[in-house]
């Protein structure tokens, strides 16, 4: 999980831990939603009473926010890319030879993919990042 943080991903943090008071190095941008990765443990925290805290960094930023668990290693995949992509569902996703294979239906497929590919990439990256894996849709 070793990757460079840009310098606004850096001002993203850094808002992030002085409304949250949650540290963490994850900030991933998909589908024009900032998505920040916290342990387990501290979702509530940062989340804020009655969302508190999701708001104010929407209200500062203009930007969608979502806050989710970070995963712990290969066995959270299945649940970390189904609260990315949420609300879209997919059918089954499998892990065959350093590669994730992500099966969809038709509409959901067109959904994660996306326009000119660009959430397709974007997830790539995030698999890459996160588990050094490859990543499809099939």
């Amino acid at each position: 999980m070793v990757r460079t943080i840009e310098m606004q991903d850096m001002r993203y943090l850094n808002l992030f831990e002085r409304v949250t008071r949650v540290t963490t190095r994850f900030c991933i941008k998909y589908n024009d939603t900032l998505i920040f990765c916290v342990p387990q443990a501290m979702i509530a925290r940062a989340v804020g009473p009655e969302g508190r805290n999701v708001r104010k960094i929407h209200e500062i930023l203009g930007k969608r926010i979502k806050i989710i668990s970070a995963p712990q290693g290969i066995e959270d995949v299945r649940k970390f890319i189904s609260e990315i992509v949420a609300p879209v569902t997919f059918k089954d996703l499998e892990i065959k030879d350093n590669e994730i294979i992500l099966t969809a239906g038709s509409q959901s497929k067109a959904a994660l993919i996306g326009r000119n590919k660009r959430r397709l990439m974007e997830m790539q990256k995030i698999s890459q990042d996160f588990f050094n894996m490859d990543f499809k849709i099939v």
